[in-house]
């Protein structure tokens, strides 16, 4: 008999979109985390709109001789997918007969007020790939002189959750800080202000050159659609792509994983 692997396999939860861009950001992160962690196995998995699904790659993974998996909603909030829908994929596959133990670990976004370091850099690395930004990281505020822009606008994919909505607002404030110029949220759907209203709000402060950092894991229709309507402001002169497969983003994927409980299946907050 094949001895069931020492390391828990990690099935990464995303959101599912019918853009074949997100699957193909989703696989390249499954590539990245498998990088960072050689030996682990890492598959990805979708609630919606493409394959496999969640419960499917659960089933496999005990088949292939898996002892446990932690299943990581690749969410940056914890809104309705990761409080309701995630837990329910587990059920679901529990009530078709998975006996093996299964952990849920926290969404990648902030979640009891704390923005992690790891997504702040994240945001920061993808800046830095389109201005002129000299460094990144928490803790080390750069200046407008030397980013080459004087606001930045945290575009999200937007939310009715008003508490997921104030962990997108701290994001952006923790991103303001780092930089040291002022931030603000826009939304692709679902709340305002959207892209154009907040480029126009931030010129009416005295902003002139406004970088856009995307609160988005893959791109797609709501990536687009808010940046689309911020560029229509006029006045950005620099827009960064998804988080994705960056290595920060690589790195808070196993730091979810590694931070669940085994004395009972963990689910998200």
């Amino acid at each position: 008999m094949r001895a069931a692997p020492l390391s828990p396999a990690l099935v990464l939860v995303a959101h599912g979109s019918r853009d074949p861009r997100a699957a193909n950001a989703t696989r390249a992160l499954v590539r990245a985390v498998a990088a960072v962690r050689p030996g682990v196995d890492v598959r990805a998995s979708y609630l919606d709109h493409a394959g496999p699904r969640p419960g499917d790659v659960l089933h496999a993974l005990e088949s292939a001789g898996h002892a446990r998996a932690v299943l990581v909603p690749l969410l940056l909030t914890a809104a309705y997918h990761g409080r309701i829908d995630v837990p329910d994929v587990l059920r679901t596959a529990r009530a078709e007969g998975l006996r093996m133990p299964v952990a849920i670990s926290q969404v990648i976004g902030p979640f009891d007020g704390v923005v992690p370091d790891l997504l702040l850099s994240g945001l920061l690395r993808r800046l830095s790939e389109v201005t002129a930004l000299p460094g990144y990281g928490p803790g080390a505020p750069i200046g407008v002189a030397d980013a080459g822009f004087d606001a930045v606008v945290l575009a999200a994919a937007g939310t009715n959750d008003v508490t997921a909505r104030g962990t997108v607002e701290r994001a952006a404030v923790a991103l303001g800080d780092a930089l040291g110029v002022p931030s603000a949220v826009a939304y692709a759907s679902a709340s305002p202000p959207t892209g154009a209203e907040t480029v126009a709000a931030l010129r009416a402060t005295g902003a002139r050159r406004i970088a856009i950092s995307g609160y988005f894991l893959a791109p797609g229709l709501l990536y687009d659609t808010v940046v689309e309507s911020a560029r229509s402001a006029g006045g950005v002169v620099a827009v960064a792509p998804p988080l994705t497969d960056a290595r920060d983003i690589a790195r808070l994927v196993l730091s979810r994983a590694d931070a669940v409980t085994w004395g009972g299946e963990v689910l998200a907050a």
